[in-house]
């Protein structure tokens, strides 16, 4: 039982972490989705929701890591998991800086970054990297379809993290898009993360 409650956090996560942003981001004045990175729900007095969303997602996050651990094919890969909990957990901890142009009278790029914003930049990276690495670690644990899936999962969650990041960094063909690709990048994450949860069998 306790381990179907671990693994069952894998699948839940995502759609609450998603949820949570969406109803914020629509609800934020002068927050446009389809630029603004998820982590600038942060910044301001309604800041508190995505900070706690981090949070929740985080040790979600972690508990499945456990599971994975306890029940899973790979303590390498769980491991990784839990980076990415851990990615989460310090994104909520150290908030994130301005950047193109939210909130309201801050520049595209502000120069220089507080430490804050550097520290939430190094553990959102790390977090990333660890989930992408975990897609090709889990590829070796199924069947060619897993693996198929976990691959692809895999390189195009680093693909558009690159991409949401040059957007970020204002790359002129990139930037109003940029909310847009970082939510395509997570949801990718995040649904190879559920698949994962569904297909790990309890111990």
């Amino acid at each position: 039982m306790l381990d179907r409650l671990l693994l069952g956090c894998g699948l839940v996560v995502g759609p609450l972490f998603t949820v949570a942003y969406l109803v914020e981001g629509a609800t934020r004045a002068d927050y446009r989705s389809l630029r603004h990175p998820v982590s600038s729900l942060a910044i301001g007095d309604r800041g508190w929701t995505q900070t706690t969303n981090f949070f929740v997602g985080g040790l979600l996050c972690l508990a499945f890591a456990v599971g994975l651990w306890r029940a899973g094919p790979s303590h390498w890969g769980a491991l990784l998991v839990g980076v990415w909990a851990i990615g989460l957990l310090c994104a909520g901890f150290f908030r994130t800086d301005p950047v193109s142009g939210f909130p309201p009278g801050t520049p595209d790029l502000p120069q220089p970054n507080t430490r804050q914003g550097v520290l939430h930049d190094l553990f959102s990276l790390a977090g990333f990297v660890a989930l992408a690495a975990a897609c090709f670690v889990f590829a070796w644990s199924g069947t060619r379809g897993w693996a198929i899936y976990s691959v692809a999962s895999g390189v195009l969650f680093a693909a558009t993290m690159v991409l949401a990041s040059a957007a970020f960094a204002q790359k002129e063909s990139l930037v109003d898009l940029g909310g847009l690709i970082q939510r395509v990048s997570v949801t990718i994450g995040w649904a190879w993360l559920a698949v994962l949860a569904v297909r790990t069998p309890a111990g």
